[in-house]
């Protein structure tokens, strides 16, 4: 006796119980004009491995990847997109996105509007800077580094730091004396009295008021986080760890520094000052951003002789 078998029937088993992956989109950064930043975390593959990685974005409620996306790696953890080609003053949605052999998850969408559109304006010297708009403000994007007033008279350059303390007249200097390494970038630092003049801005511009000033942060949401929104991000410009910094205005604050009480020189990459073109008794209203935080300090008790750095507002 032995071993009997019957007929042979094929089979196949049923496909694996995998899932899509699971992730969440995270907080947008840097909103400008044609640009912003976005990610995601993944917190599962699903079961399989996450071979495509991004985030996905158009002007509808629920973007996919058949719309806008970027290829941002592979696997779980959180990763960062940088979304281009953007329109000005558009509203869109983004939504992280992960694809496994199982199919494609999806972050909740988020909604942004990118900033309005900028301009430029030149001064009298040549030097073109761009503009941005701000709730109901146009400021210019760069610190100015001009040279001359706008009716064609030189500001006198003050090199010597015993000079510059003793000056009540109008004056300006590059940091460092440096225009090379310093001025280009950042700008030039001027005294009040430069400011004074009202000639400092091209025409049709102006040195903010103390009230403009006031109406810049209070729309940024107040001093304790409009710095944040108005410092360039990164490190290139600014000391680590340039807290808070998002730049989400457009504004793209400089730390230009300032020339104090003795005409010696401080403070550059860890902290800009801007004056503004109201007095306070035998000082001057200004604005302070620091490399620290994300705040805003608004300062009345400066010198009008110590040297700042100016951006022109719109008439």
């Amino acid at each position: 006796l032995g071993t009997g078998y019957g007929s042979a029937i094929q089979f196949t088993t049923l496909q694996g119980t995998g899932q899509i992956p699971v992730l969440t989109t995270s907080t947008v950064s840097n909103i400008l004009q044609t640009t912003a930043t976005y990610g995601g975390t993944i917190s599962s593959d699903g079961g399989s491995t996450v071979t495509v990685r991004g985030v996905c974005w158009g002007t509808g409620t629920t973007p996919t990847i058949t719309d806008s996306k970027t290829t941002d790696g592979t696997g779980t953890g959180s990763f960062t997109s940088a979304i281009t080609g953007l329109t000005a003053n558009t509203a869109y949605y983004v939504r992280a996105y992960a694809t496994n052999s199982v199919g494609t998850g999806y972050g909740s969408a988020i909604q942004f509007t990118t900033l309005q559109g900028t301009g430029t304006v030149t001064d009298i010297d040549g030097n073109v800077y761009n503009t941005v708009t701000i709730g109901t403000q146009i400021w210019m994007v760069e610190n100015l580094k001009v040279t001359k007033y706008n009716n064609g008279t030189a500001i006198p350059l003050i090199t010597d730091g015993a000079a510059w303390t003793s000056l009540t007249t109008p004056g300006y200097c590059w940091y460092n004396n440096d225009y090379t390494t310093y001025g280009s970038v950042y700008g030039a630092l001027y005294n009040w009295h430069t400011v004074n003049t009202g000639n400092l801005c091209p025409i049709g511009w102006h040195v903010p008021t103390d009230a403009e000033w006031t109406t810049l942060t209070d729309y940024l949401g107040g001093l304790s986080i409009a710095g944040g929104k108005l410092k360039e991000t990164g490190t290139s410009h600014w000391a680590i760890p340039n807290t808070g910094a998002t730049n989400e205005s457009g504004f793209t604050a400089l730390p230009g520094g300032w020339r104090g009480y003795d005409g010696s020189f401080h403070d550059i990459t860890y902290t800009g000052y801007w004056w503004s073109s109201t007095q306070n008794g035998s000082s001057a209203w200004e604005r302070e951003l620091y490399q620290g935080n994300a705040t805003v300090s608004r300062n009345g008790s400066n010198s009008k002789f110590v040297g700042f750095s100016v951006r022109c507002k719109k008439d």
